[in-house]
């Protein structure tokens, strides 16, 4: 019974984390759009316009379920369904403290990477079965871009995982940590003297990781389709992309996987390249920065204030760039990117044999 009642407690409670994340981070968006484009965005429902957001979120769940008569009901009707399930199993694996993962794997970051690989599958099936013309052409947009940038996604976790030598992630945070921090060189070359905080992360074991988390950021913005990479939403051009025909809660579930999608990636990225749940503050002689700020709620915290961080810069880019054409995007892609991923596979290949051994 207590198994039973675990097993129902952790996915409500990451379905409860992700609605509330959802309902603070789009507020926070049209804050920052809004400070960007100099005016003050919501204002009107609640103080300083916080209740907005709840306000659009009763007015979605209370709307008709409307499906086009020309439509497949079935595919029309699945689509949001996968696409939310395929984002929110995803964190199913991903550590939040040191002990405190829902489900310890060793092949965590493959597990991810095929899981939400599904996302796209879910996205087709709503342009398809919509019988839109510009829904159609959204989720073509949105398939091609997202089958190309998986490759430099995984192109550069491969990179990162040369250096770790394992797909666990919760082995990924631990050896971020002051657990390892004795065997760690200072990028590559000398002893570390400070027991864990930032010099343990792995863009600090391996500084060539810094050039592949960029990549892995910009591979991953393609991937949740955020500008300038939000081609297959365009809305001066279709409307509204592969969600056209949407209203409602079907909207909402796609609405929530969007948001959803942008805090896992931050979040991957935060464990693979950014320390995980280990605290940025070094021990320093007496000063015991990194043993004091470390534990279960720090390691929470660490995490949380990590990814949202992430968030934050995915938000600032959006209001800040112009949308890419499909050339140029497809030619960042496979003329940059995965280019330069094989040239970091092949650093980390030579450091790990070399500098790490």
């Amino acid at each position: 019974m207590t198994n039973l009642l675990i097993d129902i407690l952790v996915p409500v409670a990451i379905f409860s984390f992700i609605a509330i994340f959802t309902l603070f981070a789009v507020y926070a968006e049209r804050k920052i759009a809004g400070f960007v484009q100099d005016r003050l965005g919501p204002m009107e429902t609640g103080k300083f316009g916080s209740l907005q957001t709840i306000a659009d979120i009763l007015k979605l769940l209370q709307k008709e379920f409307i499906t086009p008569s020309a439509a497949d009901k079935i595919l029309f009707a699945a689509a949001p369904v996968i696409i939310f399930i395929a984002v929110f199993i995803g964190f199913s694996v991903m550590p939040w403290a040191p002990g405190f993962i829902p489900a310890d794997t060793h092949t965590g970051l493959f597990f991810i990477m095929a899981v939400v690989s599904i996302d796209a599958i879910g996205i087709l099936m709503a342009g398809w079965g919509s019988n839109n013309k510009y829904s159609l052409l959204g989720s073509i947009r949105a398939i091609a871009q997202m089958v190309s940038y998986e490759i430099p996604v995984g192109l550069s976790l491969i990179a990162a995982v040369m250096i770790t030598q394992t797909l666990n992630l919760n082995e990924i945070g631990i050896n971020q940590g002051i657990l390892s921090s004795e065997n760690i060189k200072f990028l590559g070359f000398w002893e570390v003297n400070t027991v864990g905080g930032i010099f343990a992360w792995n863009i600090f074991q391996a500084p060539h990781l810094l050039v592949v988390y960029v990549i892995f950021f910009i591979a991953t913005l393609a991937e949740c389709n955020r500008a300038p990479f939000d081609i297959p939403e365009a809305e001066s051009e279709l409307i509204g992309g592969f969600h056209t025909e949407y209203g409602g809660i079907k909207f909402a579930f796609v609405f929530l996987a969007e948001y959803a999608m942008m805090f896992l990636v931050a979040m991957l990225g935060v464990v693979i390249f950014l320390g995980g749940w280990n605290t940025p503050l070094p021990n320093i002689g007496a000063l015991k920065l990194a043993t004091w700020t470390t534990g279960l709620w720090w390691g929470i915290f660490w995490t949380l204030a990590k990814s949202l961080l992430i968030v934050g810069v995915q938000m600032w880019i959006r209001w800040t760039l112009p949308r890419l054409r499909a050339d140029q995007l497809m030619a960042l892609c496979w003329k940059i990117l995965i280019p330069a991923t094989f040239v970091c596979i092949a650093i980390s290949g030579i450091w790990r044999l070399v500098v790490m051994n």
